[in-house]
C-alpha cells in the first residue's frame, strides 16, 4: 500500500508516517526538506506546496496513492489589520490550495480504481475562527472541502474525511497567540495541548481501519474545547 503525506519532516506528519510505516504503508513525504533523521519505509519527495501548479505532473510520477495524507499547513499570526500579502498568498497556497490540488489529482486515480482513503488535517481554528484570519479561514475551507470531495469521490470508493486538532505539542505552538492557547486550553477537559502521536493515531485509524460510513466526517481531536 502507497500513501502520500504531505508536511511528513517534522511534528504531526512525522508521527503519521510512523504510524503508517508500522501499518505496513510505503509512505511518500511530500515537503521542502526531508527529515532530521531518515525513517525506513519513507521516502521524501522535495516539492514546495506553495507552488500548485506542479502538484498535478508530481502526482503522475508517483504512480498509484493508496492514501492521502493533507497533513502540511502554515500559521504565521501577523497582526489582522497589516496582514502581509506574501504571507496571505502562501497561507491559501499551501493550507487550501494544495489540499484541493492534490485530492483532485489523486483522487481521479483513486476513483478510477474504486477504492482509497485521504484524510485531511484541519483545526479547531476552522471552526472557532483565529487571530490569525488566513489560517482560521484556510482550515474552514478545508473542512468545506473534506465534505465535498467525499460526495464526489465516495460512490467511486474513495473515502474522504478530516481530523480537526486542538493546540498540538509541535513547533507551530509558539506561532498561537498566548491569549489565545490559554483560552483554548481552559476549556480542554485536561488543560494540556495534544500530542502529535495523539493525531497520528487518529489519523491512522482513519486511513487504514474506520469504516466506511464514516465518509465525509470531522474527528474533533481537541480535549472537550469545542464539542458539538
Amino acid at each position: 500500500m502507497n500513501a502520500l503525506v504531505t508536511g511528513a519532516s517534522r511534528g504531526i506528519g512525522l508521527a503519521i508516517a510512523r504510524r503508517l510505516v508500522a501499518a505496513g504503508h510505503s509512505v511518500r513525504n511530500l515537503s521542502r526538506s526531508p527529515a532530521a533523521e531518515p525513517l525506513a519505509g519513507v521516502r521524501h519527495i522535495a516539492c514546495d506546496l506553495a507552488d500548485v501548479a506542479a502538484l498535478g505532473p508530481l502526482v503522475a510520477e508517483l504512480g498509484p496513492i493508496d492514501v492521502l495524507v493533507n497533513n502540511a499547513g502554515v500559521m504565521h499570526s501577523p497582526n489582522w489589520v497589516e496582514y502581509p500579502d506574501e504571507l496571505e498568498a502562501a497561507t491559501l497556497a499551501i493550507n487550501l490550495r494544495a489540499p484541493i490540488a492534490l485530492m483532485r489529482h489523486v483522487g481521479r486515480g483513486m476513483a478510477d480504481r474504486g477504492g482509497g482513503r485521504i484524510v485531511n488535517v484541519a483545526s479547531i481554528a476552522g471552526q472557532l475562527g483565529h487571530p490569525d484570519v488566513w489560517y482560521g479561514a484556510t482550515k474552514a475551507g478545508l473542512l468545506n472541502a473534506t465534505r465535498s470531495f467525499a460526495q464526489l469521490l465516495g460512490p467511486h470508493g474513495v473515502q474522504v474525511t478530516a481530523v480537526a486538532p486542538g493546540p498540538v505539542e509541535t513547533a507551530m505552538l509558539s506561532a498561537i497567540p498566548a491569549a489565545r492557547l490559554q483560552a483554548v486550553l481552559g476549556r480542554a477537559f485536561t488543560g494540556r495541548v495534544t500530542t502529535a502521536d495523539e493525531i497520528a493515531s487518529t489519523v491512522a485509524w482513519l486511513a487504514t481501519a474506520a469504516p466506511a460510513t464514516l465518509n465525509g466526517t470531522c474527528l474533533d481531536v481537541n480535549d472537550g474545547a469545542l464539542m458539538r
